[in-house]
C-alpha cells in the first residue's frame, strides 16, 4: 500500500508495450463499487474471496503488467497463482515513505484506524516477509521517482520479458 505499484506499472506497461491492470481497479470495475464499500459490505474475507477470482483471470491472460492490491500475498493460493504465471517484483517501501503518500488517502479500508502508522507497521510486518519469499526482484522505492524507477525495472527484467 502506498509503494507505487499502479504509477510503476503503469510506467513500465507503456514502455513495454504491454496493458497494465491494477487488481483493485478490476475488481472495481467488475463490481461496480469501489473497494471501501466492498469491505463494508463483505468484510475483508468477501474481498479477498474477489481479489482471488481476478488474480485468476487477469493472470491467465499474456503479455500484462499487474499491480495486485498488497495484501493479495496473504493467501497461499494467491502465492502459487502469482508464482505460477508472473514474474514478481516486490516495491520495498518503508513505513515513514507509505505515511507521506498515503496522508490524505481516505479510500484505503484497512487504515480506517485511529492509528494508521501502527496498522502500516503491523502490515508490513505481516506481510514483508512473504514479499520477500515470493519477489523474483526487489527494489527499494523511498525517495525515488517513478520514471527511474520504472528504469531500474525494466533493465533488471530477464530478456524474454523485454
Amino acid at each position: 500500500m502506498g509503494s507505487g505499484k499502479s504509477t510503476i506499472g503503469s510506467i513500465i506497461a507503456k514502455r513495454l508495450q504491454r496493458e497494465f491492470q491494477d487488481s483493485d481497479h478490476f475488481i472495481e470495475g467488475r463490481t461496480g463499487v469501489d473497494i471501501a464499500r466492498i469491505f463494508d459490505i463483505e468484510g475483508e474475507q468477501g474481498f479477498r474471496d474477489r481479489e482471488t477470482n481476478a488474480l485468476k483471470d487477469l493472470l491467465g491472460k499474456n503479455n500484462q503488467v499487474i499491480a495486485t492490491g498488497g495484501g493479495a500475498v496473504v493467501r497461499k493460493k494467491n502465492q502459487k497463482l502469482l508464482q505460477k504465471t508472473g514474474f514478481i517484483v516486490f516495491l520495498d517501501t518503508t513505513v515513514n515513505q507509505q505515511m507521506q503518500r498515503l496522508r490524505r488517502d481516505k479510500k484505503r479500508p484497512l487504515l480506517q484506524t485511529d492509528n494508521p502508522r501502527a496498522r502500516l507497521e503491523e502490515l508490513l510486518t505481516e506481510r514483508r516477509p512473504i514479499y520477500l519469499e515470493l519477489a523474483d526482484l526487489v527494489i527499494p522505492t523511498d525517495k525515488r521517482v517513478a520514471r527511474r524507477l520504472a528504469t531500474d525495472i525494466i533493465k533488471q527484467l530477464p530478456d524474454y520479458l523485454k
